[in-house]
């Protein structure tokens, strides 16, 4: 457990000493994706969007390829934030991937919407013939059009190793350093979260304890969006094909778990 002592200074002298616990030491909150020998950061609500936008391409059956695309287009354009004014895209430019509703994107509230953004992109990105070979700069400029076609390229290992790691490719690749959860967790709201993006999973709740149904690599990708998402859901564990995250150490271990399901537990009362 992390600690830390803070000493109360009037006058000059230290006149009190207080240990604060965990939750009060100062973390910077980041989740990194690891792959190979390649490891990079992202904060927790960039690593949620990026889960999001992986886990669309994951529902849609498409290749880690079109997500590892769309991640590398969303940091470009958004730096992975739900901005809602114009980046690099133009003045009326909204969301993940700086889309327009002048363009024909849609509506400025369904741009806003990172699930609708999501999915706009990928519609287009399937459109592109053998999109799957093309670099990314390249597939990127030809769905976005962007005044700057190939600044993408700069994003591509970070695009490929969060995707890597969100679509279930790598598993036990997604890992988050995050602060003791500041409120309760409601696992049916986590499971409503998961459902939206990656559709019906069927599971069950015992107490503080979801359990989803996935196999596989869709396993992997629904429980390392559940890592992505545990400073949002507070979520203390993620445990899946005989491997455990905790929040409170971070990381992955060796952990007993039920073949086919993926199990989340979230904070059970308010620190």
């Amino acid at each position: 457990m992390l600690a830390a002592l803070v000493a109360v200074v009037v006058g000059g002298s230290a006149v009190a000493v207080r240990q604060l616990d965990d939750s009060e030491v100062l973390i910077r909150e980041r989740c990194s994706a690891t792959v190979g020998a390649d490891t990079f950061e992202l904060t927790p609500e960039q690593a949620g969007n990026a889960a999001l936008i992986a886990g669309v391409a994951v529902s849609r059956g498409l290749p880690a390829r079109a997500a590892s695309i769309a991640i590398a287009t969303a940091i470009q354009e958004s730096r992975l934030e739900n901005i809602d004014y114009g980046d690099t895209a133009g003045p009326d430019s909204r969301g993940l991937f700086q889309q327009r509703p002048s363009q024909g994107w849609g509506t400025e509230e369904q741009i806003m919407t990172p699930l609708y953004a999501a999915g706009a992109f990928y519609d287009a990105l399937v459109k592109i013939p053998g999109y799957e070979t093309l670099p990314i700069t390249e597939a990127a400029q030809t769905v976005q059009r962007s005044a700057y076609p190939t600044a993408y390229a700069d994003h591509e290992p970070e695009g490929r190793a969060f995707a890597s790691a969100l679509t279930g490719q790598s598993p036990a690749a997604l890992d988050c350093t995050l602060r003791a959860p500041s409120a309760a967790g409601a696992p049916l709201a986590v499971s409503t979260a998961a459902e939206e993006v990656f559709g019906p999973l069927g599971g069950t709740v015992d107490g503080t304890r979801l359990t989803l149904d996935a196999a596989e690599t869709r396993g992997w990708a629904v429980a390392q969006w559940a890592v992505a998402n545990a400073s949002a859901l507070q979520i203390t564990s993620v445990a899946f094909s005989g491997l455990e995250w905790g929040r409170a150490d971070g990381g992955w271990s060796s952990a007993t778990t039920e073949t086919g399901t993926v199990t989340i537990t979230v904070a059970g009362v308010t620190p």
